[in-house]
């Protein structure tokens, strides 16, 4: 082997011009590196939409929700499976292992809608499936502004003419246009020309879907040619959809549709509407990204796109992007720029304090460029996208600590009399074993993160791969190229000695070393006590599943009477959006009301989303914090407009938690059971007990609550039978109050559907309704509606739930002022003593904090494993069950100073505060094993066990100090940083440094003393 490394000696060029391709190539293949702010956890989920208009909220669940749920059981990989039935709209959502193959679940989807379709008994609905996204998919907001134009023909140029251009750009799945209204050529039927002309609304529908059509002829022979026959009966203009014939006479005396009503462009009924800065109406379309790409890159396509796009608009029509995901990108992306250059500045600054020669710091960072550029070629191939946390978790400070053992020996064994080759492969030799020991040691820690499942594994494995991969390249480059850089940069290097600042330190550490030496069982009385009371800190630490992002935007939910109308919802909302735009940090205040044209969340028109996008946070002048800032906003809309219910979230957060468990908040509370007024009755309980936990604010029902009045029109068969009246003329004549949808007209490039339906003024009210004429099947006369059907208002919920084929009713909850954890316990406790469940009513819990106690309970089971699995390999390696029970005591003590550390900075039990023990773990191992090795070459020229290790502690004092100060400075810019981001990598980091410190001062002081007393008796070698 030593002739191996003596060869890399001798090839020295070689091996630069290969480090040097190497990395050329992995900045090629970085170039195409996805971008992301945070890993995408959204689940496989494939969903599943009916538009029906005007059909009542039990009617969608029984009618569609229902028979899609049915027709999609029995599927394979499916985890879960929920519906959201409202007024005109039902939604399934199938949720599938992660394990499944996304496009494989669409089709089985897809072809399971045929069976659906069968089993639905309303005619003529369109079943959609939703794009191929996930919550992380909206990247752009778009809005379409143009003079002369009104929205609903905004809504058209938008539909018609952007959003297909827009779904051309690769990696643009679906554009979801919302506000304005759908274009229609509508009839509006007068019901005094309907008698006198003795037509029936069911004869109006039947002219329209036949009078708008195309025939193919085949083809005729003509001489030596072929003429293709073609009939055409198709609608070119609104005076050929007047001109449709509906009854005509022997005579030749016709009665067209332009006779029984007024023809004209007219909206289609609305189910939502778009506003901005409470100055009205606007069209937006929202840019979904397909699943698995870049949102930079497809953004940068979108860019490429627009301009040839806006060339194809109408003079005087402008599109003005709103939201861009690279916003939050770039924000996010720069903290990490900045933690990672800063923590690398550090790292160099403190190697040159430690080591005192700046050529030799050189040659140990060399590492770090090299090692990065490895990990994110390595990301790239593996498919994982550079994010906060896959990179803004490397720490540089363990990236160099096997270059660092190798150059610290080289300078402390320097022999002037050896050539400097062979003194750079003698210490190679020297400490490889203990290095490559070190390293793997390290790796093998951050094994339990890669068995995380769901949520967690997907947020954290990712971070654990890039590390991983970062560490064995660094162990290579510390093998293979630092002694080679040694040999070239440190070949007249002067002797060896102590900077300033160790012999500053080293004067302090002798005193207490010595004061340990004669106090060893005093020490490790007070080492117990320090453990112990850590362990009572970590019992009242609390815990959530991450510290929350803060994407530079809010969202909040407002909730009015289910029963409101959209235009006084819409007038309150542009109030809404006035408060909030007082505030100087707003940048733009954009609302959604109810439903957008893709339901990726159905809600009723009574609900608004409103996004407040904000300025920098270098211009703010309200609040210095998010949080305090979103206070504020929610102190003055509560004031200053008291008719809503608000609920504050974050935009990515929001579209995140309804994935995950169908709510828009932290915690929630699902209530399963049959009868709708039960589940009411217990949701007000619950309510009532949530509310009384301290920390629960925006406590309510999903999507409101309450009831709406519905106008039931009920056919009277017999009555109907007598007067002979056919039931589906009932039905239609009903549905021409909202509006009945027929076929679609094709006309200059968009697709128009037509629309039949009475005038507002005789359909005003209940008797009105009742009015409304019904044409006998036998042609002899109409009779009034009221005498074949019985009219009546009665209250139902807005909206109904289901999950695993029950109802549900949903209580959601934020946390302000205190960890999830310990709030949810106490929410439980509350709801458990207030709640009484009749037989056959269940409860469940849902939200972040399960993602939590998943994690905990495999690390439990996988952590103990690994840390046994260590042991064994220090046992073996040190060759002392002693010796490695002795770097083992490091463990709780570096676990002690980590919990100390989240309590002085208040930081909750988290996730990644979990990730941020087991990165401790792994350096306070490799501390300990630098300090036992040493003792054992002493013990083994014949020192006492005693003297082996004080002597150990005073020599090794550098290295370990070394070791310490740069893993625990790398992650100073993490702990410390403002900037965007920061507030997910602070745990992780508070976790390292405060482990350290104790890790360090039990390696120093504590280890010497109990080796000296655990194996006094024993003789060196």
């Amino acid at each position: 082997m030593s002739g191996f490394w003596h060869g890399v000696q001798r090839r020295r060029i070689p091996i630069f011009l290969a480090v040097v391709a190497f990395s050329i190539g992995s900045l090629f293949l970085i170039s195409g590196l996805p971008v992301e702010p945070v890993p995408d956890i959204s689940p496989k989920q494939v969903f599943v939409s009916v538009t029906a208009p005007g059909l009542a909220t039990e009617e969608v669940e029984k009618q569609l929700s229902f028979p899609l749920e049915t027709a999609m059981t029995g599927i394979p990989g499916i985890v879960d499976l929920r519906s959201v039935s409202r007024t005109g709209v039902s939604v399934v959502y199938i949720q599938f292992d992660d394990s499944t193959d996304i496009l494989l679940d669409r089709e089985r989807v897809a072809q399971r809608l045929t069976q659906a379709r069968d089993a639905i008994a309303i005619p003529n609905l369109s079943i959609a499936m939703g794009p191929l996204a996930t919550g992380m998919g909206e990247i752009m907001q778009i809005q379409i502004v143009g003079g002369g134009y009104d929205d609903m023909a905004l809504n058209r140029i938008m539909t018609w003419t952007v959003a297909p251009q827009l779904r051309l750009v690769p990696g643009v799945v679906a554009v979801n246009v919302n506000g304005g209204a759908e274009e229609t050529y509508q009839v509006t039927l007068d019901p005094a020309r309907m008698r006198a002309f003795d037509v029936s609304v069911s004869a109006v529908d039947q002219a329209v879907d036949e009078n708008n059509a195309s025939a193919g002829g085949g083809w005729i022979r003509q001489q030596d040619e072929q003429n293709i026959v073609v009939g055409r009966a198709r609608v070119q203009s609104l005076a050929d959809f007047g001109a449709i014939p509906v009854r005509m006479g022997v005579n030749g005396q016709v009665v067209r549709l332009r006779d029984l009503g007024v023809v004209s462009l007219a909206p289609r009924t609305r189910l939502g509407a778009v506003t901005r800065d409470g100055r009205g109406e606007i069209v937006n379309g929202v840019v979904l990204m397909e699943s698995g790409a870049s949102s930079n890159a497809v953004l940068s396509h979108i860019d490429a796109a627009l301009p040839s796009i806006r060339q194809s608009l109408p003079p005087g029509v402008k599109l003005i992007p709103l939201y861009r995901r690279s916003d939050l990108t770039d924000r996010t992306i720069d903290t990490v720029k900045e933690n990672l250059v800063t923590g690398a500045g550090l790292v160099f600054l403190v190697l040159i304090a430690i080591i005192g020669n700046w050529r030799a710091a050189m040659v140990i960072v060399s590492v770090i460029p090299f090692s990065l550029l490895a990990a994110m070629a390595g990301m790239r191939v593996f498919g994982i996208s550079a994010n906060l946390l896959s990179l803004g978790a490397i720490d540089f400070g363990m990236i160099v600590d096997g270059s660092l053992v190798i150059v610290e020996h080289f300078l402390a064994h320097r022999d002037p009399e050896m050539r400097v080759e062979n003194q750079a492969v003698a210490t190679l030799r020297a400490v490889m074993r203990p290095v490559c020991f070190a390293v793997s040691v390290i790796i093998l820690v951050y094994m339990p993160i890669l068995t995380l499942q769901s949520v967690e594994g997907k947020m954290f494995r990712p971070m654990a791969q890039t590390i991983i991969m970062a560490l064995v390249v660094s162990l290579f480059y510390a093998v293979i190229c630092v002694p080679v850089l040694v040999s070239w940069a440190l070949r007249d290097a002067p002797v060896d000695r102590e900077t300033r600042i160790v012999g500053f330190l080293r004067r302090y550490y002798e005193p207490a070393l010595r004061w340990s030496e004669a106090h060893g069982v005093f020490l490790a009385v007070i080492t117990v006590l320090v453990f112990g009371s850590s362990v009572v800190l970590a019992m009242r630490l609390g815990g959530e599943f991450v510290p929350t992002l803060e994407e530079g935007s809010l969202l909040v939910t407002s909730t009015r009477l289910p029963s409101a109308s959209l235009p006084t919802v819409l007038h309150s909302v542009m109030r809404e959006e006035q408060i909030l735009r007082r505030f100087p940090e707003v940048r733009i205040v954009m609302s959604n009301t109810g439903t957008s044209a893709i339901p990726t969340d159905p809600m009723g028109t009574s609900e608004t989303d409103t996004f407040v996008f904000l300025k920098p946070r270098s211009t703010w002048r309200t609040a210095s914090t998010q949080q305090e800032l979103l206070e504020k906003m929610d102190v003055a809309l509560r004031n200053e407009l008291p008719d809503a219910q608000y609920s504050w979230t974050q935009p990515i957060e929001m579209r995140m938690d309804d994935l995950l468990s169908g709510v828009r908040s932290t915690v929630a509370l699902s209530i399963y059971g049959d009868d709708l007024t039960t589940l009411t009755h217990l949701a007000n309980d619950a309510i009532a007990a949530i509310n009384d936990v301290p920390g629960a604010v925006d406590v309510a029902v999903a999507g409101g609550g309450g009831t709406i009045p519905f106008l039931q029109i009920d056919a009277d068969r017999d009555a109907a039978a007598r007067l002979g009246v056919a039931i589906p003329d009932i039905l239609n004549v009903t549905e021409a109050i909202g509006g009945h949808i027929g076929k679609p007209i094709v006309v200059n490039n968009a697709i128009v559907p037509t629309q039949v339906r009475w005038p507002v003024q005789a359909v005003s009210s209940p008797d009105r309704i009742g009015r409304l004429w019904v044409r006998r099947v036998d042609g002899r006369g109409m009779v009034p509606l009221s005498t074949v059907a019985h009219i009546h208002v009665v209250d139902l919920p807005p909206r109904i739930d289901r999950d695993g084929i029950r109802r549900r009713v949903i209580v959601q909850a934020n946390v302000r002022g205190r960890d999830t954890s310990s709030f949810v316990r106490a929410a439980q406790a509350a709801v458990k003593q207030k709640l009484e469940l009749p037989a056959g009513y269940r409860v469940a819990w849902a939200g972040q904090f399960r993602n939590l106690q998943t994690a905990m309970h495999r690390l439990e089971v996988v952590l103990p494993v690994t840390l046994a699995l260590i042991f064994v390999l220090l046992v073996i390696g040190l060759e002392s069950f002693g010796a490695a029970l002795l770097v083992f005591c490091n463990l709780p003590v570096a676990a002690s100073g980590g919990v100390v550390a989240l309590t002085l900075r208040a930081l909750p039990f988290s996730i990644a505060a979990s990730i941020g023990f087991i990165a401790l773990f792994g350096v306070a191992i490799l501390n300990g094993v630098v300090l036992l090795s040493q003792i054992q070459d002493l013990r083994r020229q014949g020192e006492d066990a005693a003297k082996a290790a004080f002597d150990a502690a005073r020599s090794r004092f550098r290295p370990v100090m070394g070791t310490a100060l740069v893993a625990s400075l790398g992650f100073f810019p993490m702990a410390f940083s403002g900037s965007a981001g920061a507030e997910v990598e602070r745990p992780l980091a508070t976790v390292v440094i405060g482990g350290l410190v104790s890790s360090t001062l039990l390696t120093l002081l504590v280890l010497p003393s109990l080796y000296a007393m655990l194996f006094r008796t024993r003789r060196g070698a």
